[in-house]
């Protein structure tokens, strides 16, 4: 892998130490500024925290090319950094898709397409139903997965419901039908931002808590289209 999307510095040097995954580094490179803001200016979640049922839960849907995911991780402490050294091996424990009863931190096992947000629903309302109010639920997605029809009922459900969620899909253009009115259209009910998906400042403000939403919230980061 190259990094020359990298602009993190306390993740660039971790970056450069995963190899074995080139054709996925465009899918980890489109997260990257999500993953870091999420972790270092949102989730209620630390290395210490990681089993507390309080914590803030986040899923990765998008789970194939994990790489940013996994340097993330370790920069926050939740891995050792060494373990980056060692993607995919027989005896690593960072595989190509993240496996959570093996890597501290992660909450699914995912890499298939269109599973996340489903998942995302049952655990809102695993959480809701346990009076657990401060606890927030976010899924990251890519465009792509949108194309998959669960993920349309898992929509229709968290709006109707009303649902403390936030989704984060990241829009790199690589969707195979697209959608009349762009991805925001298939978020009936939703409340929805559009971000830089390289802007941090507004990554964080678009993921804040906002107290007169009364529904789930979407987050659609646009970054540059797939393979560019």
């Amino acid at each position: 892998m190259t990094t020359t999307a990298v602009r993190t510095d306390p993740l660039r040097p971790l970056l450069t130490r995963i190899t074995g995954d080139r054709k996925h580094a465009p899918s980890a490179y489109s997260t990257l500024d999500v993953l870091w803001v999420l972790y270092d200016r949102v989730l209620r979640i630390t290395p210490e925290t990681v089993d507390e049922p309080d914590r803030d839960r986040f899923l990765l849907s998008k789970g194939h090319g994990p790489a940013a995911y996994y340097a993330v991780l370790a920069a926050k402490g939740f891995i050792p950094e060494s373990w980056l050294d060692d993607l995919a091996s027989d005896t690593s424990r960072l595989g190509h898709h993240p496996d959570r009863v093996l890597i501290p931190g992660v909450e699914i096992g995912t890499g298939s397409l269109g599973h996340g947000l489903g998942l995302a629903v049952g655990t809102a309302l695993g959480l809701k139903a346990q009076g657990y109010e401060q606890t927030r639920t976010f899924v990251l997605v890519g465009d792509a997965e949108l194309d998959e029809g669960a993920n349309h009922e898992a929509i229709a459900y968290a709006a109707a419901t009303g649902l403390p969620l936030t989704a984060i899909v990241i829009d790199n253009q690589s969707a195979t039908h697209g959608w009349p009115g762009g991805i925001a259209s298939r978020f009936i009910g939703w409340s929805v931002s559009v971000v830089d998906g390289r802007d941090r400042d507004a990554i964080e403000h678009a993921l804040q808590p906002d107290q007169r939403r009364r529904r789930p919230h979407v987050v659609i980061a646009t970054v540059e289209p797939k393979g560019s």
